[in-house]
């Protein structure tokens, strides 16, 4: 770090501590002044010298010029907020669990690569007036669970109304043979009661209705490492069956458009399935269910790249690209994600539903696993996350792609957040 980058980062810290010390008490900016020079070791004086400043010559402080400018970045980072009157700050408050949280309009580049951008901020500030077309959504909202993880979520009442409104300016600028995939829970009951709630299907109804989706699937993902549960209703009263898996719901925007390919996603022939076209398909004849199935000899024998998958992808929850965001996470001193799926369901959904080159989204980026299913396949790729202790923490597996940019403020945000006194 050059002499002057440490100078800047040692003012910013001081500014960062000295609205940490102040905690709740509002400070003019004459206060943070004179704390910044007695917490920085500032000599007397050097506070009001003054210099002629641009075309106009006007003479300023250019110290306290830099303590504004550090002033606002704290602002915009969501660390501070301004209390009535002009000039008067204080240090805000982050969410009950001590997660930073976009402030309503804040837009701030996370980290970016030659495909991608991942940005801090709301998804209703970031794609309402994006500029061309998507071809793949693919997320995992928060869950409507009665007792929310730290990034909170809305109830089960408003869950509809909340995945509708995010998902309206992305189905805007969807293209012609875009698709769409959710990733929900099955596990919500009604309350006090083993029977499952309906908000699934209330939820694929509003958007076909209200944002004109066609629904194309109703994929399975199976999770044999899944844990048990619902824990109530299943180990305690015994009236339920463990649940194994979740729902992805497939929508299109037209789906005699629809840009899936199958090709993209064949698997690998079973040993079994080998063994029959060695042997040039079956070697009997059969009929069953009445005629709609019938066996002839040669049938399975013609030589295929490899076989169509299932619509029930099992996939469990060991996966290294978690892994390391984790590790990662940790040696930075940030919160880990609550809920974090497998890289493999959103590399199979961008392989199988878009093609090289394509835009692909999700207004609900969490450790920004979308962004890099696309990035490993080529995709362009645009992820919103309005936590910015988890974009953060993911970018670091970002850091051997190409093109790989962080804001100088991002990078440094760990050290600075420990610095005003954040909750790691």
């Amino acid at each position: 770090m050059s002499e002057d980058r440490a100078g800047q980062y040692d003012l910013f810290a001081s500014v960062a501590g000295v609205y940490a010390d102040a905690g709740d008490t509002c400070l003019s900016n004459e206060d943070l002044y004179q704390q910044v020079a007695e917490r920085a070791n500032i000599p007397d004086g050097r506070l009001d010298e003054r210099v002629p400043i641009g075309a106009s010559g006007q003479r300023h402080s250019v110290l306290k010029r830099a303590i504004r400018w550090h002033q606002q970045t704290l602002k915009h980072m969501g660390v501070i907020e301004r209390d009535g009157a002009r000039g008067v700050w204080r240090l805000m408050d982050t969410n009950k669990r001590g997660l930073h949280e976009a402030i309503a309009g804040v837009r701030l580049v996370a980290f970016s690569t030659k495909l991608g951008v991942a940005v801090w901020g709301d998804c209703h500030d970031i794609f309402r007036n994006l500029g061309e077309p998507i071809t793949l959504c693919v997320t995992s909202p928060p869950y409507p669970l009665a007792k929310a993880r730290a990034y909170g979520g809305p109830s089960e009442a408003e869950y509809v109304d909340f995945i509708v409104r995010a998902l309206e300016p992305i189905v805007r600028h969807m293209a012609a043979d875009a698709s769409l995939c959710l990733n929900v829970s099955n596990d919500i009951f009604v309350a006090r009661e083993p029977s499952r709630s309906m908000y699934c299907e209330r939820l694929v109804l509003a958007l076909h209705d209200k944002l004109g989706l066609s629904l194309m699937d109703r994929l399975v993902w199976s999770n044999p490492s899944k844990p048990p549960g619902p824990v109530q209703w299943s180990s305690l009263k015994r009236v339920q069956l463990n649940v194994g898996y979740e729902p992805i719901y497939w929508f299109a925007v037209d789906p005699l458009k629809v840009k899936s390919d199958n090709r993209r996603v064949l698997e690998q022939h079973t040993e079994r399935h080998l063994r029959l076209l060695e042997k040039g398909g079956t070697s009997r004849e059969a009929c069953y269910s009445d005629g709609a199935y019938r066996l002839h000899p040669g049938r399975f024998g013609k030589p295929t790249v490899g076989r169509i998958p299932k619509n029930v992808l099992t996939r469990g929850h060991f996966c290294q690209d978690a892994n390391k965001y984790r590790r990662d996470a940790r040696e930075l001193g940030l919160p880990v994600h609550g809920a974090m799926w497998p890289l493999s369901i959103p590399d199979f959904l961008v392989r199988f539903l878009s093609d090289v080159g394509d835009l692909v989204v999700d207004p609900f980026g969490g450790r920004v696993t979308t962004g890099m299913a696309a990035e490993r396949n080529g995709r362009r790729w645009l992820v919103a996350e309005r936590v910015l202790d988890y974009a953060r923490g993911g970018a670091e597996r970002f850091r051997e792609c190409e093109g790989f940019n962080m804001p100088e403020m991002i990078e440094a945000w760990p050290r600075q957040r420990v610095a005003a006194g954040a909750v790691a």
